[in-house]
């Protein structure tokens, strides 16, 4: 193998890796990642009708901070 066929996969691999490094801190840096609750939420329920219901429940609580707490 020739060794310009060497750096060329050497330097598309570091490119792609730069990428993927990249797109991996910006779903870090925008809370891509921060949810935690929910993921542990879901081993305890097993049924789709038990997830349907806790996301409801989660929503609710959001109304009601957002109705409770109003910055003036």
């Amino acid at each position: 193998m020739d060794s310009w066929v060497v750096a060329m996969m050497l330097g598309a691999s570091l490119f792609l890796g730069a990428l993927a490094l990249a797109a991996f801190l910006w779903g870090i840096k925008n809370g891509q990642f921060d949810d935690e609750k929910k993921m542990m939420s879901q081993v305890h329920f097993d049924d789709e009708k038990e997830l349907n219901d806790l996301a409801d429940q989660q929503k609710k609580r959001e109304e009601l901070k957002k109705k409770v707490y109003r910055p003036e």
